[in-house]
């Protein structure tokens, strides 16, 4: 049962075979003794993984596996018995897919190194690690603490599940699909022998998942550390590096989890880096605000301001212990012209735009000329006429909150330690 209600909880996509997660509870109570039977004499078959592309922010594609949601409720209750015994082994700077720990911690702990003086920087990108996964390694690894016959032979057929893409079923050899709830932890106890490795050399490292860093204070002894890393990962756990994305960074190059890092000018605080938000992270944000506030976008103007609270409380839960407040205030005055120019659209005949104008305060005369106006839209969302009618306070009534605002309401409690805030874990 905590594994339906973490399954229901995480909502999700339905299969190959259609059911949604509506559908599983009433599923479950005709099928319960048959699946248990099956599970118990080592006869039960997993459905085909739905296999479903996504788009990613550099254009290409991911392949996401989205398994029935009758298998991710057998993997899920899996999966939180065995992550008991393996949760113990792990190392402390892994920060990825684990209780009480999070991406702010993994952030936090890098720029700790960093002002410490280790500014030589180890930046290895795995190449499609959830693709790459050795099963037979995978496997040996797992029966170091899971003795149980059944149980192994029941992962090695969800590892081995065919693919379904395009209307085609795909053999799978190697790789755990992303998206079922095992392979987070299946990925945690693969590259746990990686955190081993760099433990046993004693280096300074930050992990969270498949993105891992590695800290030194000179450039010889991150190159040295490097060549070593790489031959571990391609010798004993047969994984490819991105050649592309992987190299020797400073802090003002590099990025960790959507973070930078910049100098900070203070005095006394010579060689210290601030956190700042990555261009990637700016940039995806403006673009989720951008498709809201799209004039074309059919929703009202409440719709839209929900929706921008939604992606707001998101974006600055994960930002929120960076440096963003001048680049907020230019976002929030950047989104209040958008929803000028929306309602702008809204009014369409330029009748009804010299009444509204006249009922936020205009002037008949200046209503009329604006309101025939042969501006475009944009330019007329960032004119004195719609900026003094159509003001911050007018649309605070409506509903909207800039994030500057938002920002400053959690700023306060940035001081705590993070392991107090509640923290989001998935097992």
């Amino acid at each position: 049962m905590h594994a339906y209600r973490q399954v229901v909880s995480n909502k999700g996509s339905a299969g190959v075979d259609g059911m949604s997660v509506k559908e599983l509870y009433d599923y479950w109570l005709n099928n319960r003794e048959r699946i248990e039977s099956e599970l118990r004499e080592g006869r039960y078959l997993p459905q085909p993984i739905l296999g479903v592309e996504i788009l990613k922010s550099n254009g290409k594609t991911r392949l996401l596996g989205i398994p029935t949601v009758a298998d991710r409720l057998l993997q899920q209750a899996v999966a939180q018995v065995i992550a008991i015994k393996f949760e113990i082994e792990f190392e402390d700077y892994s920060y990825g897919f684990r209780p009480n720990r999070n991406a702010q911690q993994a952030v936090l702990k890098a720029q700790e190194y960093i002002n410490s003086g280790y500014q030589h920087i180890v930046d290895i990108d795995l190449k499609s690690f959830f693709d790459e996964v050795d099963h037979c390694i995978l496997l040996q690894l797992l029966y170091r603490k899971v003795k149980c016959p059944l149980t192994l032979c029941l992962i090695r057929k969800w590892l081995r599940a065919p693919i379904l893409i395009k209307g085609k079923l795909v053999k799978r050899r190697k790789g755990v699909p992303q998206g079922s709830p095992l392979s987070p932890l299946l990925s945690n106890i693969m590259l746990n022998e990686l955190d081993k490795e760099m433990e046993k050399q004693g280096l300074r490292y930050v992990r969270y998942a498949d993105d891992f860093s590695i800290y030194t204070k000179r450039k010889s002894e991150a190159r040295k550390t490097g060549n070593s890393i790489y031959l571990f990962l391609k010798n004993k756990l047969k994984l490819p590096i991105n050649r592309e994305k992987s190299g020797l960074r400073r802090p003002v190059n590099f990025t960790i989890l959507g973070f930078g890092f910049v100098p900070t000018y203070v005095k006394g605080d010579r060689g210290k880096y601030q956190l700042i938000v990555s261009e990637k992270g700016w940039k995806s944000l403006k673009l989720k605000l951008k498709t809201i506030t799209r004039k074309t976008t059919p929703c009202s103007f409440d719709e839209r301001i929900q929706r921008i609270k939604e992606v707001q409380r998101g974006w600055l839960g994960y930002y929120r212990i960076a440096n963003i407040q001048v680049k907020l205030k230019d976002l929030d005055s950047w989104v209040r012209n958008r929803l000028r120019y929306c309602i702008w659209h809204d009014w369409k005949k330029p009748e009804r735009k010299r009444k509204n104008l006249i009922r936020l305060g205009v002037d008949h005369n200046h209503a009329y000329s604006w309101s025939r106006t042969r501006m475009g839209g944009w330019a007329v969302a960032q004119s004195p006429i719609l900026v003094t009618t159509i003001t911050l306070e007018r649309l605070r009534k409506r509903g909207y909150e800039a994030m500057l605002t938002l920002y400053e309401k959690i700023a306060p409690h940035l001081n705590e330690p993070l392991y107090t805030r509640p923290v989001r874990t998935v097992v």
